[in-house]
Formats: structure tokens, sequence, C-alpha cells
């Protein structure tokens, strides 16, 4: 197991640290490089490193289905970064991605709205979300930012986790991922940092009736196997949303990935536009900040 010690000091610091002055990000960049630095140590060389990180994974799944991982950006993969069966599951599938429609459909619906285009008038946003409104003192994630655009010109809402939204968050990815735009998110105020620790802290704790946290699986646990899949890291998790899930059979947003984490854990999910899940995706996001943006992608 990891020694207590070494999770404190790699596992993103979880206690708050409030600054003063400009310096606003400073936890979160230590928070940043911190897990950087530890998924980089964990998947330098599964094989050999295995009683360290992966104590209940044999020496043959080591060697044979599971490779190490050298580029950070690689990460941005998911678990197919380091599953050698996962990664060639995962090319095959691309070589006619299932999200292309999606992408088609999204720029339709963009290019037919002279309303989406004033709200958002370059497409390429993806690495810009979310952000933290100083004037309302929120977090604005860009689902909530989409159906705010269409409630303040007196339109209907969309569903927050498939649908339309789908579409046109796979179009800005997709423009955003053609531009080579990166993940960039921003904590420029007390108020934003603020959010930014409250969504570390849910990220952190424990919670549903089996008593997990996200990072049970995505930090501490990322690389183990639950049944036939390997838990993927939280560093570059948000990059490649909306994703399309073979078990969907269709896209869905980050929220809605989030809501079924939430029943796996047995929890009752939080809503989608709701505070906590907002901050949750803040802090989920600065966390990939400088990684390439990857999606729309797919996943099992």
């Amino acid at each position: 197991m990891i020694a207590k010690s070494l999770r404190v000091s790699l596992v993103l610091l979880a206690t708050a640290s409030f600054l003063s002055g400009g310096s606003f990000n400073e936890q979160a960049e230590k928070d940043r490089v911190a897990l950087q630095n530890y998924m980089l140590k964990k998947f330098a060389n599964p094989a050999k490193d295995g009683a360290s990180y992966f104590p209940y994974t044999t020496a043959d799944e080591l060697k044979n289905k599971m490779m190490p991982v050298k580029n950070l950006e690689d990460f941005r993969l998911g678990s197919y970064a380091f599953s050698k069966i996962g990664k060639a599951q995962y090319d095959e599938i691309n070589e006619m991605p299932p999200y292309e429609d999606a992408v088609d459909e999204g720029k339709e619906l963009y290019d037919g709205s002279e309303i989406l285009k004033k709200c958002f008038p370059d497409p390429a946003i993806k690495g810009e979300y979310p952000k933290f409104d100083e004037k309302t003192k929120e977090v604005v994630t860009m689902t909530s930012a989409i159906n705010q655009c269409l409630i303040d010109a007196k339109q209907k809402p969309w569903n927050e986790k498939k649908g339309d939204m789908t579409k046109l968050q796979a179009y800005f990815a997709f423009a955003s991922r053609e531009a080579k735009k990166k993940i960039d998110i921003k904590i420029n105020s007390k108020d934003a940092q603020e959010a930014y620790e409250r969504g570390k802290k849910i990220y952190y704790s424990q919670r549903g009736y089996l008593k997990l946290s996200c990072a049970n699986c995505h930090v501490d646990g990322t690389g183990r196997r639950v049944r036939n899949e390997y838990l993927s890291p939280l560093l570059g998790h948000t990059t490649h949303f909306p994703v399309y899930r073979l078990k969907w059979q269709g896209l869905g947003t980050m929220e809605r990935r989030i809501v079924g984490c939430e029943r796996n854990q047995g929890e009752k999910p939080h809503k989608p536009n709701s505070k906590w899940m907002r901050e949750l995706i803040y802090f989920m996001s600065y966390m990939s900040n400088g990684m390439p943006v990857d999606g729309p992608d797919v996943r099992k």
C-alpha cells in the first residue's frame, strides 16, 4: 500500500491553504504539479513498481497487460494510456469514431443559431471552461453557460446530460482540438480560490453507503482493475468530454458521467447544474491545466 506520508505529500495536498495577494492559484498549482509527478512516477514502470502502487495486481498482468506512461499528455487518454488491450481497442474504434455525426450536428446547431453565435463568437472554447464569474461569484461550466445563453434569449434550456447539449459541446471540443487549444482554467480571486478549494474537498471526501471518494478510484486507485476495466486517472479526465460511451450508445457530458459515478458510490446524485457539481468540475478541470483538448472522445 502507498505509505500514508507519501499519500499526504503527493495526493494533492488536500488541506486548504488560502493565500493573500495575487497568487490565488498558488496552492492549486502545487496540487496540479503534485498530481502530475505522482501519476508519472506511478506509471513509469508498472512491472517494476507493482508492489508499491498495484499490490493486488499479478506480476503477469503488470508485465503483459500494462505499459509505462512516459509522456504527461498521454494521460488525456485515460486508462488507455497504460492498458495495452484497452489502447488497441480504442485505436480500432477510432478508425471510425462514433461521435463524428454528433460533431456535424453540433456545427449545424451553432451555424443555424444567431443566439449561440452571439454568446460564443469563437467555437474553440473547450479549454476555457469552467470559468469563475466574478459578478455572480459562481463557477460557470460550459453546460451552464450554454443554457444561460438560451434562457436569456427566452428559449427553453437543453438537457444537461445528453442530446443537443452534447452535440454542441462536441462541436466546441472538436473546434478546440483542431485549433490545438489547451486546458486553461483561471483562478484570479479569493472567491475563485475558495470555489476551487470546495471542489477539491468534494473530490477527496468520502460519500455514499460505500464511503468512497472520487480520489479512492481516480488517484490512489488509478490503474487498479474493476472487473475487466482499469480505473482512469484524475489527470486528463476533463480534456476529452463530451464522450461517446459504448455503455450509453451515445454522447454524455461531464455532468452525466459524474452523476453515474455518484450512483456507483451509493450516493444520491447531485443535480447537474448544482453549485456542488460546478465547483467539483472546476477543481477537476484545473488539474488538467496545460493539457491538450482531446474531445470529443470515446470510452467504454
